[in-house]
């Protein structure tokens, strides 16, 4: 926080700011807003009720109608602000609307009797009011919390099998000579341009046919080792002297000692970048985990806020609650690693 502090009271050397400080915090704020005002207005939306996300114009905090429990009525009734013929208004709770006709009736004395007023003359009564139904209700009856224990496993077997199978091929690529080492890397390069969609029925006959349908292992498998991850660690293991590597083979370290003692130490930013990339491409993965899963019990947090869409009706407020759900993970990664990333994408050769 002193940090920040210091940032924002940062001056170009005078006591007074000018007119480039001015520029410059405003410049900030606007890159702030338009960064994190999506984030924010999607973190206040899911707590809206669906009546509420329907509403035009939208309010920027969750709203509802206010409700009362009334004497002689099992609900709560709705409150409105009814204005009569003579220009006075009152609080009344609306007991059944008619056309365009509203029976009210008085909350604080209910056995006042039934009015009648136009509905047109009655203006709700709202308040802030936050829909935390829109978490709890997915995550405890709607298998919401399965599909995240899902992804999560999804997300961690796969990132750790990605940073060892791309590690070790970039390991070889780059510390060891041989014939045909820069046409390999060029090839493996190459398949980033070939298009998703090319792949996706052989791949999915070799996992039919290894019988990994309709489970997590099917998702995990096939897009273990990655090009990018490949070329990441390359480039950040060519950096690595290789009078390292020679003095340990002096002392008896056996390749996979090299491997494991020297080579990953030293790679950690690098292998931070591809952990925040990895888990981004995992969690967020829909099409592939829809091709090869279609039983409930195995599907990822992605295929099931796809569930809260149907045909006729589209359950907008538990889809908004659960889309910052699967926000979270990914945040946290990213703010646990962050330091990482600037060194590792500068050493990797990425610009």
């Amino acid at each position: 926080m002193a940090s920040i502090a210091r940032m924002m009271t940062a001056r170009r050397g005078r006591s007074r700011a000018d007119l480039s400080d001015w520029l410059a915090y405003l410049y900030l704020a606007l890159g702030i807003l338009v960064m994190f005002g999506p984030v924010l207005w999607l973190a206040s939306s899911s707590f809206k009720t669906q009546a509420a996300l329907q509403e035009f114009p939208p309010s920027v905090l969750p709203s509802g109608q206010k409700q009362q429990k009334v004497e002689g009525f099992d609900r709560p009734l709705p409150l409105y602000t009814v204005t009569r013929a003579d220009g006075s208004s009152a609080e009344r709770a609306m007991v059944r609307r008619i056309g365009l006709e509203g029976q009210f009736v008085n909350p604080a004395n209910p056995s006042a009797g039934i009015e009648r007023a136009p509905m047109a003359s009655a203006k709700p009564q709202r308040e802030v009011r936050f829909a935390f139904e829109n978490y709890t209700v997915p995550l405890a009856s709607l298998s919401f919390g399965r599909y995240f224990a899902n992804s999560l496993f999804v997300t961690l077997v796969a990132t750790l099998i990605t940073l060892v199978i791309n590690s070790m091929c970039a390991f070889a690529l780059s510390k060891y000579s041989f014939r045909g080492r820069n046409a390999i890397f060029v090839f493996i390069i190459s398949t980033l341009m070939i298009p998703i969609s090319v792949v996706l029925v052989p791949a999915f006959l070799v996992v039919t046919s290894l019988g990994l349908s309709n489970s997590l292992w099917g998702v995990i498998l096939p897009p273990a080792a990655t090009p990018t991850g490949v070329f990441l660690l390359r480039q950040y293991m060519l950096t690595l002297p290789d009078e390292l590597i020679d003095a340990a083979r002096m002392d008896g370290a056996s390749e996979w000692r090299v491997y494991w003692r020297i080579i990953l130490p030293l790679t950690a930013p690098a292998l931070a970048v591809l952990t925040i990339f990895s888990i981004m491409w995992r969690w967020n993965d829909f099409l592939w985990p829809l091709i090869v899963l279609n039983r409930e019990e195995v599907f990822t947090v992605q295929i099931g806020l796809a569930a809260f869409q149907g045909e006729l009706n589209t359950q907008w407020h538990y889809l908004l609650a659960m889309t910052v759900v699967t926000l979270i993970p990914v945040v946290a990664v990213f703010g646990f690693l962050q330091r990482y990333v600037t060194a590792g994408i500068a050493s990797t050769g990425i610009k």
